[in-house]
């Protein structure tokens, strides 16, 4: 399926912070539930699949690339609003990450 430019525009991706991460005792698969902050005028909370890649003490601090736009959703009982982009294969994921520093909120395009 081909996406138009139009339809890429309309997608909001930008760079975040992680500030917490905590286990979902209630998910049938290893997820968190993060906290990610925008710049001071936004912070939203995610539910990633990244459990079994990432100790939860290694998120904090860190600098990812999500789209902040997405419609929300319950997963496991908690409200994604975000979604954290990441390459993966079979059997290893990582996370997309800038790669200079940058400040929360900074648009990806």
């Amino acid at each position: 399926m081909a996406v138009s430019i139009d339809d890429f525009h309309n997608i909001e991706i930008r760079v975040g912070r992680i500030v917490s991460a905590e286990d979902i005792p209630a998910a049938r698969n290893p997820m968190y539930r993060l906290v990610v902050s925008f710049g001071p005028e936004m912070t939203k909370q995610c539910v990633a699949g990244i459990k079994n890649f990432y100790s939860k003490e290694e998120l904090p601090g860190r600098l990812v690339i999500a789209v902040v736009n997405l419609q929300p959703k319950s997963v496991a009982g908690v409200v994604s609003e975000c979604m954290l982009l990441a390459s993966y294969d079979d059997t290893r994921l990582a996370l997309l990450v800038p790669d200079k520093e940058m400040n929360p909120g900074v648009k990806v395009g």
